[in-house]
């Protein structure tokens, strides 16, 4: 994985908020604090598309048949199954 550098401009809170952050041993230094904060928005980002996209799912597949009592049922095994 290359490496791009890039410029980025903060407050003097925003730095001041950063440098104590490193002083208290979170992080080594400001890119590894960036770094951090993009993984996380990436994360973020992809639990909330996947939700989205299961959402849009639901909605194509149209009304069910099942009960709200048969869909507990059935989640609760699908739980059980994964553990």
């Amino acid at each position: 994985m290359g490496i791009v550098r890039k410029s980025i401009t903060f407050t003097e809170q925003q730095d001041t908020y950063i440098k104590s952050l490193i002083k208290k041993g979170l992080y080594t230094n400001d890119s590894e604090y960036v770094r951090d904060i993009i993984r996380k928005d990436q994360e973020n980002r992809k639990n909330d598309i996947d939700l989205y996209d299961a959402l849009l799912d639901g909605i194509d597949s149209g009304a069910s048949e099942d009960t709200v009592d048969s869909i507990w049922e059935q989640a609760i095994k699908e739980n059980e199954e994964k553990k």
